[in-house]
């Protein structure tokens, strides 16, 4: 009887634990995402945060990382990371924010691979500066010292494949990571990055006097001389919207009009927003010009306010990552004010430099001649195409023009069904994956 007793009780001890594992693993299965960032040392802030629905979940998190990597026991400062999951089992995509990363959202590579996603703010943009701003520190191979530290950090969690990727700067900043730490992710994806050789990448000019059909680009020429022709008529208009948007242009109205008036070409190619029919022909509207003018090119990146929030982006254009200029020439005699206008007004105060054009000399070193599992997504409109990496054939990268692709359409949704085969099955072969069509 005792014996009965003692089975009975070790039976129910056995059911027992069964329901309170079982119960304790359900409790904790959402959880144990959580437990394993908490783990993480490096790891100092952890806030859950609302998550699209292909996600299980998602975080908003701070990382410590070294202002000098070179110094690890140093100052510190803490970059903002946003998480979001959906299995430990599934490949990652890995975004690499040029600027700000102001919000979590769902990329197209995520989507199209239905897998994990980390979005990083760059270094010295957003929450992601330090306590004091040391210009000497931001450079790409800091950037991309701190882009391996959070890898390092989430293979822990993640084992399957990874893929690097990013839009504009952030595609630059994904071809740096790379060149920096080639073992880090498996595949890259860089969306419309250029990859300049000087402050003033000469090639834009080239492109600009090519791109589309002659009768627009005359047509863009003889607008920005109506718009400078009736600059006295124009700046009252651009002082009223300064006042309804704050603007502050501690250059002046007429050189920020001037700068928007040459800065008009470039975004207009870039962004596609409007058509050639679009643009005016006559001055018989000073309204219809100026709209014209501010709707393709926004007089915010000249204020002062938009100069501050993009500072590092152009300290970094400056000295190591290029940029573009004006030409002027076609204009001669219509500006009054520019005598040699370039984006030096942008520094820092008190800080000189001197652009080094050896880092994206060693970038397409490396890209030429080890850059394998590469994919580069280009529109064939974007004026940042005319400073785009060819792929030097010793690789197996890939290069993709969207036609007629601007910086916002270069995209793989808009690409034709040939050119969404040739990147389907390179992501599957690259990555063992299946996507669905």
């Amino acid at each position: 009887m005792k014996n009965i007793n003692k089975t009975n009780r070790r039976f129910y001890a056995l059911i027992l634990s069964i329901i309170i594992i079982t119960f304790s693993s359900c409790n904790t299965k959402k959880q144990s995402l959580y437990s394993r960032l908490e783990s993480i040392s490096d790891i100092s802030q952890i806030k859950e945060i609302k998550h699209d629905t292909l996600y299980k979940s998602a975080y908003e998190l701070k990382i410590l990382q070294p202002l000098d990597h070179n110094n690890p026991d140093g100052e510190k400062f803490t970059q903002k990371v946003y998480l979001s999951h959906i299995d430990y089992s599934k490949p990652v995509v890995f975004i690499t924010e040029g600027y700000s990363a102001n919000r979590n959202y769902k990329s197209e590579l995520s989507s199209l691979l239905e897998c994990n996603q980390i979005i990083v703010e760059h270094r010295y943009f957003g929450e992601s500066k330090p306590d004091s701003l040391i210009w000497k520190y931001l450079t790409i191979k800091q950037a991309a010292e701190d882009h391996h530290h959070i890898v390092e950090i989430f293979k822990k969690i993640y084992k399957g494949k990874w893929l690097n990727t990013g839009i504009s700067k952030g595609g630059q900043t994904t071809m740096y990571h790379r060149y920096f730490f080639p073992n880090d992710v498996d595949v890259s994806v860089p969306y419309v990055a250029p990859l300049n050789f000087s402050a003033e990448d000469s090639r834009i000019y080239t492109f600009l006097d090519t791109v589309g059909t002659k009768s627009a680009r005359d047509k863009i020429i003889n607008f920005q001389k109506l718009l400078l022709k009736n600059e006295d008529k124009l700046i009252p208009m651009l002082k009223k919207l300064s006042k309804e948007k704050n603007y502050k242009f501690s250059m002046g109205f007429e050189k920020a009009f001037e700068y928007n008036v040459l800065e008009f070409p470039f975004a207009y190619w870039q962004w596609g927003i409007i058509n050639e029919s679009d643009i005016p022909e006559n001055d018989k509207s000073l309204k219809k010009l100026f709209n014209c003018l501010t709707k393709v090119s926004s007089f915010n990146y000249f204020s002062d306010k938009g100069v501050k929030e993009l500072q590092p982006f152009f300290y970094q254009a400056l000295t190591q990552i290029g940029y573009y200029g004006y030409d002027t020439k076609p204009l001669k005699g219509y500006l009054k004010h520019l005598d040699n206008p370039n984006f030096n007004f942008t520094l820092p105060k008190n800080i000189n430099v001197k652009f080094d054009s050896v880092p994206m000399q060693k970038v397409k070193k490396f890209l030429d001649n080890y850059g394998n599992n590469f994919i580069y997504i280009y529109g064939g409109s974007d004026t940042w195409s005319a400073t785009s990496y060819q792929p030097s054939g010793k690789t197996n990268a890939i290069k993709i023009y969207i036609h007629n692709g601007s910086h916002r359409t270069a995209r793989i949704k808009y690409m034709s069904d040939k050119q969404k085969h040739t990147v389907y099955s390179a992501l599957e072969k690259w990555l063992d994956v299946k996507i669905k069509n």
